[in-house]
């Protein structure tokens, strides 16, 4: 279960912290990625926290997921002429760091390891 501190991905979603936001549904938010590892590198991420990773939000709302693969993949149509990687880490050994379900949409030219962190 999510804590019940907003994650700054939470506080993106609200508007509390600022961010390059590049789409957005009603469930759904992308932003550029401060620390980016490719030349397009957008985290996209449900507005809830409720999931921690990408196991449970398949588990608990699969239309979620879903939804967030679709804006993705629209990011990834508008930056990358469909070309791109959809990375979810799950789990502090796998190098997620922001505990609040999230995908990183990577593309341009690609260096091998650049798979994302957060």
């Amino acid at each position: 279960m999510a804590s019940t501190e907003p994650t700054i991905f939470a506080r993106i979603a609200l508007r509390e912290i600022p961010a390059s936001i590049v789409a957005e549904t009603d469930r759904v938010i992308a932003f550029d990625d401060i620390s980016p590892q490719a030349p397009v590198h957008v985290i996209v991420a449900p507005k809830t926290q409720e999931y921690r990773n990408v196991v449970e939000l398949a588990a608990g709302d699969p239309e979620l997921l879903v939804e967030l693969i679709d804006v993705a993949r629209g990011v990834a149509d508008e930056r990358t002429d469909g070309q791109f990687r959809l990375v979810f880490n799950t789990g502090a050994e796998a190098g997620q760091t922001v505990f609040h379900v999230h995908a990183h949409v990577l593309g341009g030219h690609l260096e091998e390891g650049s798979l994302g962190s957060a």
